[in-house]
């Protein structure tokens, strides 16, 4: 079982809220309206923890070690939202999520293939933990600068842990599960290391869940202003390509550990990907599956 090793690592670099966030340097001076308004969409944003929790425990209810690692995830990303609130609360409690606006991301996500939704969580920590990297940045406020990067490093352990459960599907769990964990790792791997080439945020927030719903089925779409994380990438913190490459370049060098093959390029990662769906010595097209 990898959750008890998890739980250690996880607990012995945990953040006290109260001890570790330097309240006392808040300097009103430097926090704009404009920067308190992104402080509370992206606490609600993290409040959605709750139904990916709903979703990975229904979804592997056949794995009772990756539903118990579940636990500090839900936590710990749960905390998140809480000390981005309590910022809110000490510094601008105008602009405090209501209750109602926190539990209106609370919503079903469709049944979808666990090896599929852990590589995609998997990227989707890897992403946020360059957004609050570089958030911090486009701040000016110490206490925020802190907390987001508090934050991001909850974000890249996360990964690492993500990482574990890859590594276990592709090592431990004999050749037929490991050939469809590498399946599914490429296609993910392929998509999320696209964003480049995509006009939306690659973040599971931001992807459709709900095909009854459809097109307000993503967390971003049940926030009070849906538009506003492309509008917060692109014009506010300025995620630009530079950072999007770093966000790339960390997939695609996990999965080439991964799979135990040389992978630099999306184009890199795409052979590998057909050479994963076809048979050795297939003859006619490779098949490919659509990302």
């Amino acid at each position: 079982m990898l959750y008890p090793e998890l739980f250690k690592s996880l607990e012995s670099v945990r953040w006290n809220m109260r001890t570790d966030i330097p309240w006392d340097k808040f300097d009103e001076s430097l926090l704009s309206d404009e920067q308190a308004l992104t402080i509370k969409m992206n606490a609600i944003t993290e409040w959605a923890a709750l139904p990916a929790t709903e979703m990975f425990l229904r979804d592997n209810r056949d794995d009772s070690d990756f539903s118990a690692f579940m636990s500090v995830w839900f936590f710990e990303e749960q905390k998140h939202s809480l000390v981005l609130i309590e910022y809110l609360r000490r510094f601008r409690p105008d602009l405090m999520p209501t209750e109602e606006e926190l539990h209106k991301v609370r919503f079903d996500f469709d049944p979808a293939p666990p090896l599929e939704t852990l590589m995609l969580h998997f990227c989707g920590e890897i992403r946020l933990n360059h957004w609050y990297r570089c958030a911090a940045q486009w701040h000016t406020e110490p206490v925020i600068q802190n907390i987001y990067k508090t934050i991001a490093k909850d974000e890249a352990r996360h990964a690492g842990a993500y990482l574990k459960y890859m590594r276990r599907a592709v090592h431990d769990k004999g050749q037929v599960f490991a050939d469809q964990a590498k399946q599914a790792f490429a296609k993910i791997g392929l998509l999320m290391a696209s964003a480049r080439r995509t006009p939306q945020a690659l973040h599971p927030t931001n992807l459709h869940v709900n095909k009854d719903m459809y097109p307000d089925d993503t967390v971003q779409s049940k926030l009070p202003e849906p538009g506003w994380l492309e509008h917060w990438l692109d014009q506010q913190i300025r995620f630009d390509a530079e950072w999007e490459a770093k966000v790339s370049q960390r997939i695609l060098h996990n999965l080439s550990v991964l799979l135990e093959v040389p992978i630099k390029t999306v184009q890199d990662l795409n052979r590998v990907r057909k050479s994963l769906m076809s048979p050795p010595n297939a003859s006619g097209s490779e098949s490919a599956l659509a990302v």
